[in-house]
């Protein structure tokens, strides 16, 4: 069965063409379309992306941290990545007197690069098919709980055996087609990662959370870092002796720029899609899921943006929480406007219907309809799981309660201990970026939501409890932010040196902030996520049947269809070109953009528009040095038809000779719904033109001394 299975992936991801430039495709397997890749223009060969034997472009590739790609561009180690990636490291280092994210960071020199704590790259050092190994034991037929024992057993085996040489060597066990094939990916991780420059937010962030998902863009989305390792280019804690780590591969840079038609193709870790979901989960998605979310955030952002406005203290601090939220928020928006423009339900719905006559008395009768029937009972509990995360799990000082109560351990004979350092560490990066009023009005405006739209069978007992207690929400978070201990840094800090354990303890547990979380997580872990984890399992093997199913049906009924893996934030390759598109009738977009749309933008007045003088200046005079194009202008951003995802971000686009061309940095906003359905007419990855890097570096920061590590070809 195993084999087979294996033929039919392999004929369908190579017998046919994916959607004009659709597809985020194994570096393994790049093998099945290098001839696509080569017809339209790329130069270079499969072994060249991807390759065990000798340095490949998928060793100047990183995962940078938890979701965000970076690429190597000199020899010494030196890394780009995207503003908005970087943010957070910026963010910490910044304080009211040197204000990172307001003014830029350049380090002049090695000992001025700033270390950070928790960040780490990833190499890739090799992928595999490993189905079999994973599968071994499983009997078709068996009960799902059993297979899933089994594979996490032999994952973990499998795991344990290619990381025994520790070095820093890392791996997970993927699942790909909803679990008809696995895949190992073994990783090499490097901890000493220091920040080495960053443009002023108002070029990194330059148009804000306006100009977010939007084109044309003007955002100069970079920041550098430099990856460090020990004498011996092994991976090392921070130490003041490690040394710049010497890549088995760098990109070397392009200055002859870009032109509409260009071959582009992008090599990172795209974060999450479902392009093979079933037209209910498409339907919450664009009716319930989406909206409720969009909502909820709006709320939270409203009330952020209000206080950040009013002082430049909490402008810092909550800066990246701002981000954070308003990200996804946005990209809602435009996926949901997508699905309806596309009419993707209804699309989905036609094919089902005909891949329903096709199943009849088959193998792969009755799959759909068990689909339609498992989400119908999930819906109420996804919705009730949405509300959770969106509103009590946003609570910032429950959070913090949360973590300092399960810092307390009791032991033999009741005896209580408590990790007081690592609560005064959690304590003291926590209250950096905390402002109480912020919080307190989101608990008023999201639990009034959550009273407001959530089902009276669905509230949890605590909640109804504490309504009628209070008799509104807002005297309930007069009594829960008046009484908490940690609405008090003092009260809280004091914690980590008192020598009352046992009584501090019972403290914190019957702290109101404590209570809310808790309160929710015991309704959320009793009454929601057992139903949730038991239909999620029922999908999940509901879905392993479709996909295969769906792979068989276009194969012999040749619909043209080829089938690459949904992302999960492993390595992928996509590729396609430079090209405008147009949104809307009577508008047509071109596919690039330059400095003197900044200018057009520029207004002191607005925030998100308000440029460092220097570029004005720099403006004013035209001192552009080597970095105007044929036009005289600087080019800033240019969008392609690759197709990307979150997880994207940082990644390297590559022109036909592999060279760096720009890094990836958004879609643009009609396209966002290219995690659930491709529309090659729309959609359009934006990334930053690598010129703009070089002119920030050279002209604005004057840090031309990084230049001189990078090779440049025209």
């Amino acid at each position: 069965m195993r084999k087979t299975l294996t033929i039919i992936i392999l004929a369908v991801f190579a017998g046919f063409s994916a959607r004009a430039d659709e597809g985020m495709w194994l570096p393994s397997l790049i093998s099945q379309r290098i001839g696509d890749m080569q017809e339209k223009g790329f130069k270079l060969d499969a072994e060249d992306i991807y390759s065990i034997n000798q340095a490949s472009l998928k060793d100047a590739v990183v995962l940078f941290g938890r979701g965000c790609t970076g690429e190597l561009i000199s020899p010494e180690g030196l890394l780009l990545t995207n503003h908005h990636c970087g943010y957070s490291q910026i963010q910490q280092h910044s304080t009211v007197e040197h204000d990172y994210l307001k003014d830029g960071f350049w380090a002049m020199s090695r000992e001025e690069e700033l270390p950070n704590k928790g960040l780490s790259v990833s190499f890739l050092d090799r992928m595999e098919d490993v189905t079999d190994i994973i599968l071994n034991g499983y009997q078709t037929g068996m009960p799902e709980d059993e297979r899933v024992a089994i594979v996490k057993k032999n994952s973990d085996a499998l795991i344990e055996e290619v990381t025994k040489e520790g070095n820093g060597l890392r791996a997970t066990v993927e699942a790909l087609y909803y679990g008809n094939q696995y895949f190992l990916f073994v990783y090499r991780q490097y901890d000493d990662v220091r920040l080495v420059g960053a443009p002023p937010s108002s070029i990194g962030k330059f148009g804000g959370d306006t100009d977010n998902w939007m084109w044309p863009r003007h955002t100069g989305d970079f920041s550098m870092f430099r990856i460090y390792a020990d004498k011996d280019n092994n991976p090392a804690p921070y130490s003041k002796d490690n040394v710049p780590y010497k890549p088995k591969k760098y990109f070397r840079i392009s200055t002859k720029g870009v032109q509409e038609g260009d071959f582009t193709f992008i090599y990172g870790f795209p974060g999450r899609t479902q392009e093979y979901i079933h037209s209910e989960g498409v339907r919450y998605i664009e009716e319930l899921g989406d909206p409720h979310k969009i909502n909820l955030r709006t709320l939270r952002l409203d009330i952020m943006s209000k206080y950040q406005s009013q002082s430049q203290k909490v402008r810092i601090q909550y800066s990246s929480k701002h981000a954070n939220v308003a990200n996804a928020w946005k990209k809602w928006q435009g996926e949901v406007k997508g699905i309806k423009k596309m009419k993707t339900v209804q699309t989905k719905q036609e094919f089902e219907a005909a891949f329903k006559l096709w199943a009849a008395g088959g193998e792969f009768d009755g799959v759909v309809e068990n689909i339609e029937g498992i989400y119908k009972a999930l819906e109420p509990y996804a919705y009730a799981t949405d509300y959770y995360n969106e509103t009590v799990r946003a609570v910032e000082i429950s959070n913090l309660a949360m973590s300092i109560a399960r810092l307390y351990l009791v032991g033999h004979e009741d005896l209580v201990t408590f990790d007081s350092e690592k609560a005064a560490d959690i304590m003291e990066g926590f209250y950096k970026d905390y402002y109480l009023p912020i919080d307190k009005e989101c608990f008023v405006a999201l639990m009034n939501e959550f009273d407001k739209n959530m089902s009276e069978e669905f509230k949890p007992q605590y909640f109804k409890d504490r309504l009628a207690q209070f008799g509104s929400i807002e005297a309930w978070a007069e009594h829960l932010f008046g009484e908490s201990i940690f609405a008090d840094p003092a009260r809280a800090a004091a914690l980590a040196s008192s020598n009352n354990i046992a009584e501090d303890m019972q403290a914190v547990l019957n702290d109101p902030a404590t209570e809310f979380l808790n309160e929710f997580l015991k309704w959320y872990h009793a009454d929601i996520l057992p139903v949730t984890t038991q239909l999620n399992q029922d999908l999940q093997l509901a879905y392993r049947d479709y996909m295969r199913g769906q792979m068989v049906y276009c194969r012999t009924q040749r619909v043209p269809k080829a089938f690459y893996p949904d992302a999960n934030l492993t390595l992928r390759v996509a590729y396609g070109h430079i090209k405008g598109y147009s949104p809307a009738d009577g508008t047509y977009y071109m596919p690039s953009s330059t400095i003197k749309g900044i200018m057009e933008k520029d207004n002191p007045e607005i925030f998100d528009y308000n440029i460092p003088q220097r570029l004005r200046d720099i403006y004013a005079q035209k001192d552009y040095g080597q970095w105007a194009d044929a036009t005289g202008e600087v080019p800033v951003c240019f969008i392609a038809t690759n197709h990307t995802t979150g997880g994207n971000s940082g990644s390297p686009v590559i022109n036909a000779e592999s060279d760096l061309i720009g890094l990836n940095f958004d879609r643009v906003w009609e396209g966002t719904m290219s995690d659930i359905v491709f529309d090659p007419d729309i959609c359009r990855n934006i990334s930053l033109d690598v010129r703009y890097v070089l002119f920030i570096i050279d002209k604005v920061a004057d840090a031309d001394h990084l230049l001189e590590e990078m090779t440049f070809v025209k």
